[in-house]
């Protein structure tokens, strides 16, 4: 079939870098990943909503539990996903991750208990850290060293770009016709397509991974253990040390806004199509501007964008607590989704740049890590201190936190771009 072939074209042919010469490819992974990020978007309105409406749960402690679960789930996922592609194949450990999906919306949909969606939520971790990771991935091996702020900048376009149209779509839904089970019918149509795409129509990179390598010289991945690349990144080189802070604080405002932000603007009389409308402003920017952020750090740097993002984050924030106001929620969403896209694809392609191909998936995996324990801290963390003191010393207490990680990365990170095959220093902090 001519569509099948154009998905197949140039199989058998000597691998190439670079976007145009795998643009297929390319376009195909950036489709699964807007399927992937529709995933999480299924939860962004209404779940915490459904939590405290539906199942009455007593504390916010408790109802942002699912997304504590959904961040170990996903970070320890992350931590090993780099090492399963390398060994088994990017494409296999992709093709896994969407049948953990499978169950994730007929969970949500039906579970009796709000156990059942903590494991709803356990298995959605385990999608994401092996769908996500790979899609990534696999789009910087294609493109090679020089164009990896365009390929993340684009990844995380499709991804979180979807995040807000389905927060949005889920909302606008549940409006109509309640918080459940309609609203994630999505789901179903999201892991099918991700899934039949993922087995029927993408090609395994890892022969790009060799052509790269090939072409600068670099050391086998045999001479880097795991462990050496989760010391190195996580603490041994100050710039790596600094990425990893500052991933992990970007996850933990993320995880505030997820579980609180839906029951802060709630407790205001906010409706659910409305408080849908924020949930789709904030991540659809920041989608969207990644497609300008991410190749801009492959002109400018990345430290200038990581550092003012992260303080743009911290001022919008500050700005949605005390604007009291449908119109200033919406700026201030407006506002965390700019600064967000300046540090998301950044941070990526920054970890990327202090890597050598043969083990650079498995240092994108102890950042991401990192990152993503975030969501568990920063829901946690925001969960006790709205039961404790109330919802605005939750959001103040994160916006400052994001302010000071872009202080660390101002004094701790160093620039260095295009740095391949090259091993990063080992200053101890």
């Amino acid at each position: 079939m001519p569509f099948i072939n154009v998905f197949r074209e140039r199989h058998h042919a000597q691998p190439q870098l670079g976007i145009r010469a795998n643009l297929a490819q390319f376009v195909l992974l950036i489709v699964i990943n807007a399927f992937v990020g529709g995933m999480v978007g299924l939860e962004r309105t209404v779940l915490p909503l459904i939590g405290t409406t539906l199942f009455r749960l007593p504390s916010d402690t408790i109802t942002v539990s699912f997304i504590v679960s959904f961040g170990i789930v996903k970070a320890f996922v992350n931590l090993f996903a780099g090492t399963l592609a390398d060994r088994f194949g990017r494409k296999r450990i992709l093709i896994l991750g969407w049948l953990f999906g499978l169950p994730v919306p007929f969970l949500l949909m039906w579970s009796k208990s709000w156990y059942g969606v903590n494991v709803a939520n356990m298995l959605l971790g385990v999608n994401q850290g092996l769908a996500w990771s790979m899609t990534v991935n696999m789009k910087i091996d294609l493109v090679g060293p020089c164009r990896r702020g365009l390929a993340i900048g684009l990844n995380e376009f499709a991804g979180y770009f979807m995040v807000g149209l389905t927060a949005f779509a889920t909302g606008y839904l549940a409006s109509l016709y309640g918080l459940r089970p309609k609203p994630f019918y999505l789901g179903i149509s999201y892991v099918l397509c991700g899934l039949l795409l993922s087995w029927f129509f993408v090609r395994e990179t890892q022969q790009h991974v060799a052509v790269e390598a090939a072409q600068y010289s670099l050391p086998q991945a045999s001479e880097t253990r795991f462990w050496d690349v989760f010391s190195l990144t996580s603490w041994k080189n100050r710039s790596l040390f600094a990425i990893c802070q500052a991933g992990l604080v970007n996850n933990l405002n993320d995880g505030m806004s997820w579980g609180i932000f839906p029951l802060f603007f709630s407790a205001y009389g906010l409706s659910v199509e409305r408080i849908g409308i924020l949930k789709f402003v904030y991540p659809a920017i920041w989608g969207i501007a990644q497609i300008g952020t991410g190749p801009l750090s492959d002109r400018i740097g990345r430290k200038g964008l990581i550092v003012s993002g992260l303080i743009l984050q911290a001022l919008a924030i500050a700005f949605i607590l005390l604007a009291h106001r449908f119109i200033g929620w919406l700026f201030g969403s407006a506002l965390l989704g700019l600064g967000t896209a300046m540090v998301y694809p950044t941070l990526i392609a920054a970890v990327s740049d202090n890597a050598a191909p043969q083990w650079r998936a498995r240092a994108l995996s102890v950042y991401r890590f990192w990152r993503d324990m975030g969501y568990a801290i920063g829901a946690l963390l925001a969960g006790i201190l709205a039961d404790a003191v109330g919802y605005s010393w939750a959001i103040g207490t994160v916006a400052v936190l994001t302010f000071f990680a872009g202080l660390v990365v101002l004094g701790g990170m160093q620039e260095k771009r295009s740095v391949v095959g090259k091993r990063p220093s080992t200053n101890a902090l």
